[in-house]
């Protein structure tokens, strides 16, 4: 994992395969990003040491109470996103694709903002 942002879309990405399925594996991971297990695996293994997920004894992926802070967090930046841009005339598949993308970029202040207005 290189990044922040790949970081941020594997915690994402098990959030949301958890809410579809009754555990998540790196191959599931794998198979939904369209990834290597190999790289699936380096990546678990980096979110594992930072404190974000616990593999168990079944290799299933676990998010730990931070994890899941966290991903719930990016989830929320992502509907948020998604639905002012689809409020602004996108439509869904548009909107959804620049969400993943300016999710990660964000400020919070920005976000907050964003965040406000779709209440409204």
């Amino acid at each position: 994992m290189r990044t922040h942002e790949s970081e941020e879309m594997y915690l994402e990405t098990i959030l949301l395969l958890k809410g579809k399925q009754s555990s998540v594996h790196a191959i599931d991971v794998a198979g939904e990003l369209g990834y290597a297990k190999s790289s699936v695996s380096r990546a678990m293994g980096l979110l594992h040491r930072k404190g974000y997920i616990e593999i168990n004894a079944l290799d299933e992926i676990i998010l730990t109470p931070q994890g899941l802070a966290k991903a719930s967090d990016i989830y929320e930046r992502h509907r948020v996103i998604t639905e002012l841009l689809m409020r602004m005339g996108a439509d869904e598949a548009l909107a959804e694709e620049n969400a993943c993308r300016i999710e990660h970029v964000i400020s919070s202040e920005l976000f907050a903002l964003m965040k406000e207005y779709v209440k409204k």
